[in-house]
């Protein structure tokens, strides 16, 4: 038999998960599902939390991984009943701002980057340059399609026209995700999926995020003065925290850095 004191009262907990970097799988330090999986599920079970706080700082990354992230959270909110706020730092945009949509509803500081909701495909092209050198590129597939946009041949309009219908099909699936999270609160006037991105004031005029608030404040204003927020974040391999591995880490952090600066940051 539980003894209950009146004195001892506990207050009401929020979990606070922080989301911070690119998102691709199999990349160290980047946000993944299976990265993350083990946070998130923690941040939703333990202590029986009043709501979960996501602070997110994201230029975006891989769809897929978004997807899957975004899906963990919306799972795991539904079958407990808590209620997810997002916190915009830097940047929510592309899957940053999938991640973000995943909430219930969306904050932001005022100078916040909100948006780009597109879907993008980079590579580059080298054969005129191998051919100055006198290289032949050689390649011998079965199945027409296996040496789709090879970056050592010539582009080919057939490849070009097959990519950019996958890009639609992943916009598409981009779009139905924010409209359907986002329901009854967008501007339906207005051009919301070209890529464009916006500061949070205009966000906030489009429909894409609910005010301007920072976490603190705004996790008191909502649950009390007396809310204790649970903070849950990555730990660095411990490799990783002696200077190992400085290369790879190196190289990561020049993606990462290359990802924020599409947006001036």
């Amino acid at each position: 038999m539980k003894l209950k004191l009146p004195f001892f009262k506990k207050h009401p907990r929020v979990a606070v998960i922080r989301l911070a970097g690119s998102i691709a799988a199999g990349t160290r330090g980047s946000l993944s599902d299976e990265a993350l999986a083990p946070l998130i599920e923690r941040a939703f079970r333990k202590g029986k939390p009043k709501a979960v706080a996501l602070i997110l700082n994201s230029p975006g990354g891989s769809p897929v991984q978004s997807g899957l992230i975004a899906a963990r959270i919306r799972r795991l909110a539904d079958e407990k009943q808590i209620p997810v706020h997002a916190f915009v730092e830097d940047v929510a945009a592309s899957g940053g701002y999938w991640l973000a949509a995943a909430a219930d509803d969306i904050w932001a500081d005022g100078g916040s980057i909100i948006g780009s909701i597109g879907v993008i495909s980079a590579g580059f092209g080298a054969h005129e340059l191998l051919e100055r050198q006198g290289v032949e590129r050689r390649v011998y597939t079965a199945g027409k399609s296996k040496s789709t946009l090879d970056p050592f041949q010539k582009e080919k309009p057939a490849d070009v026209a097959r990519l950019k219908t996958l890009l639609d099909e992943m916009h598409t699936l981009f779009i139905s995700h924010v409209q359907a999270r986002r329901a009854g609160k967008l501007d339906e006037t207005a051009e919301l999926f070209t890529g464009e991105f916006w500061l949070a004031g205009r966000a906030l005029e489009l429909g894409l995020i609910d005010g301007i608030a920072h976490v603190e404040p705004k996790l008191k204003e909502l649950y009390g003065e007396k809310v204790r927020l649970i903070r849950y974040g990555r730990k660095k391999p411990l490799l990783s925290r002696f200077g190992a591995q400085v290369l790879e880490d190196g190289v990561a952090a020049l993606e990462e850095r290359a990802h924020f600066a599409r947006f001036g940051l």
